[in-house]
């Protein structure tokens, strides 16, 4: 099968936080996890760099506006390396590239229709980058979303979608079971649809707003900001040209995924889908939609100082341990609450006690007592692989540490570690039996483990293959 995923576009006005790295990650995992299945994987990433928050970022900061979206693009490059991702494509919306496919997705619209011109007065979010109604909108009148930003009362000409001509279209395809994981997500989107969409604001006045991809035929507007960057998801696989054959490969012929955070399903599953349907393009077949990360009981912030930059947890953890604390602890659809000593705590007790002392155990006794290593093949089981494609990560990975507890059981239980010094030849053959038993074991779940925690697999596969203990997985923590 042909499969095609992509991550949202971080907007880089800030450095990377907590969030990014989970996304990241969870699209990663599905990324292996379906090329080691034998399926043919593009996988998508980027950031998304135009709009009046990064213009109003960089002249804060005193720099031209390319200098500033470089900068950050490349931060987030270099947390791809950090995390160990397997993208096939990192994407920026500052690419001439992607210019050109914006603006034939805004002539596809206006051909049909779709699009038109108004004057508008309206409540405007500057950290949403979007006009807010008053549905949307506290008591007091701030963004829900941003309740520390003031929004502003702008009134000018911008051009409009046709949002509300897809009303009848979107609840078709949201009727769809599997186009929204988590289902109550789909409800939510339904819902939304069902309250009456209203026409959307795509473009602003360059006046106002200099930084954006130009809107054809009109020197004196650009793009809103997400009508620009949606089109990213087709645009990396070079459409409308498609001159290499990736759009219709991935998307026309493929399996379509996209991997996005919670208060994206507006954006994801309603805007985009109802361009795509405009422009006469395949809608995505499913989204899936993780959910925040707090911190303490607290929404992460600067101000609380209870952010966790990802960078220190690779630092402190390193990558694939990392990958772990997101993929186990942080829950694929509910919010999550962690903290440093939590994660210390699960570290500790799950890779460094659990699976790394596992591992050193078996290994050593092997080395010491096995001629030569069975040959194993390379297989991700289906109980694991089929959670997974429930977007169900810390199942998955609970049950591969069930694995571990099972096998450090059997190692307690049978103690191969004083038969195999036995004097007496049956017990040194029971002693065999159990350390090729747990071998067994270690081979399973360093297989399972390819997709979440790649290099600590390689290790001990290849600690197994030439039968030797491998370097310490996973040191223990200093103080």
């Amino acid at each position: 099968m042909n499969r095609y995923i992509t991550t949202t576009l971080p907007y880089v006005n800030a450095d990377p936080h907590i969030g990014n790295a989970l996304e990241f990650v969870q699209a990663d995992v599905l990324a292996r996890a379906w090329r080691l299945a034998g399926d043919e994987v593009f996988f998508n990433t980027g950031t998304d760099e135009h709009g009046q928050k990064i213009l109003q970022a960089a002249e804060k900061a005193g720099k031209s506006v390319q200098e500033y979206v470089d900068h950050y693009s490349n931060e987030f490059k270099k947390l791809g390396t950090e995390l160990d991702l397997s993208y096939d494509a990192f994407i920026r919306t500052t690419n001439p590239e992607h210019y050109g496919a914006a603006q034939e997705m805004w002539c596809r619209c206006s051909d049909a229709g779709d699009i038109y011109k108004k004057s508008y007065s309206g409540t405007y979010c500057v950290g949403c980058e979007a006009y807010k109604t008053e549905k949307e909108l506290s008591p007091e009148g701030k963004c829900v979303l941003h309740p520390s930003l003031t929004p502003e009362v702008i009134s000018e000409e911008n051009y409009f979608f046709r949002f509300s001509t897809y009303e009848k279209q979107l609840l078709a395809y949201l009727e769809q079971e599997r186009s929204i994981v988590p289902d109550w997500r789909r409800e939510e989107a339904i819902t939304f649809v069902k309250q009456g969409l209203e026409d959307f604001s795509i473009s602003r006045e360059k006046a106002r707003l200099s930084w954006g991809v130009p809107v054809p035929g009109d020197e004196t507007q650009v793009m809103y900001v997400w009508f620009d960057a949606l089109t990213n998801y087709i645009s990396t696989l070079g459409w409308p040209e498609d001159a290499d054959g990736k759009f219709q490969k991935f998307w026309n012929e493929g399996k379509v995924l996209q991997v996005a955070g919670k208060d994206q399903v507006r954006f994801q599953s309603l805007m985009w889908q109802a361009m795509l349907m405009s422009a006469q393009v395949k809608n995505t077949d499913q989204v899936f939609y993780h959910g925040f990360i707090n911190s303490g009981g607290q929404r992460m912030s600067k101000s609380l100082g209870n952010v966790i930059n990802p960078y220190e947890l690779t630092k402190k953890y390193g990558t694939d341990a990392t990958r772990y604390l997101l993929l186990r602890h942080v829950h694929p659809f509910e919010d999550s609450d962690i903290t440093w000593e939590r994660l210390d705590e699960w570290y500790t007790a799950n890779l460094v006690n659990g699976l790394g002392n596992l591992v050193a155990r078996v290994m050593k006794l092997a080395e010491q007592y096995v001629d030569a290593p069975k040959p194993f093949v390379k297989k991700v089981s289906d109980t694991v692989y089929t959670e997974l494609n429930n977007f169900k990560f810390n199942e998955g990975l609970n049950l591969i540490f069930m694995q571990v507890g099972v096998a450090d059981g059997i190692m307690t239980e049978k103690e191969p570690f004083k038969k195999l010094k036995s004097d007496n030849q049956t017990e040194r053959e029971e002693g065999m039996e159990t350390l090729n038993l747990i071998l067994g074991f270690v081979v399973s779940i360093a297989n399972d483990l390819a997709p979440f925690l790649p290099n600590t697999s390689v290790a001990i596969l290849d600690a197994v293959a030439a039968n030797k203990k491998p370097e310490n997985l996973f040191p223990r923590l200093t103080a």
